[in-house]
């Protein structure tokens, strides 16, 4: 199977988890095109969707699923999403496709996080980056400054701009022994946005799309 079977296969395994009559989160990128594909063509009554970006609210609209704001509903009961990284522990490094910010508030109002991949994206370890930081545009600089003093190469992402407004730094060479340490040590840089590691809120289950079939991995209780 070539790696775009694969994301579609992780992707259509998510419809499992989607109940009718509720409010679920759709995320962004390649891997959850493919899922909201499938929840189009699927027929299950969900009563709305929080988009993570314009984008994935433009392809909800398409199928006809009614997009709805996450202030108007609170939570999510389900949240559905790509990454581009999974280590064991389900800690996550997120934002290829630039929503980062987004991902992460929707992530964090949900009450189960099902996150899709392929088996390309499974590490053991995150390793060192990238990892992408949004920040406000006055704060480019400075906050680069901050993070190359921090042992990371940051590099702005080119002509992209966030929903939000916002630049990406895409920041390679970050030691992430310690995900959440450093995740909160990234937001607290004044400018900082969001960064792309989500270790604070990691996914609850893991669907990895296989050359032996999908892969359920459930998150372990600490």
């Amino acid at each position: 199977m070539t790696q775009d079977e694969l994301k579609r296969a992780a992707a259509e395994a998510a419809l499992e988890h989607i109940e009718a009559g509720r409010i679920i989160g759709v995320g962004t990128g390649s891997t959850t095109r493919y899922f909201i594909d499938a929840l189009g063509r699927s027929g299950v009554g969900i009563k709305g969707a929080v988009a993570s970006s314009e984008a994935t609210a433009e392809r909800l609209r398409e199928y006809g699923v009614p997009v709805v704001e996450l202030n108007m509903v609170g939570e999510v009961a389900v949240y559905v999403d790509g990454a581009d990284k999974a280590d064991p522990q389900l800690r996550l490094i997120k934002g290829g496709g630039g929503a980062l910010t987004r991902e992460k508030i929707v992530a964090g109002a949900s009450r189960r996080f099902v996150c899709i991949v392929d088996e390309s994206k499974l590490v053991d370890n995150l390793g060192t980056g990238p990892v992408p930081v949004e920040v406000i545009p006055m704060a480019r600089e400075y906050a680069k400054g901050v993070l190359i003093e921090m042992g990371g190469k940051p590099i702005l992402r080119e002509g992209v701009t966030t929903d939000n407004g916002n630049l990406i730094l895409d920041v390679q060479g970050l030691a992430i022994s310690d995900p959440a340490e450093l995740e909160g040590a990234l937001d607290h840089i004044p400018g900082v946005v969001c960064n792309g590691l989500f270790a604070r809120r990691p996914a609850d289950v893991l669907l990895v799309g296989t050359q032996d079939g999908v892969k359920k991995i459930d998150r372990m209780p600490t």
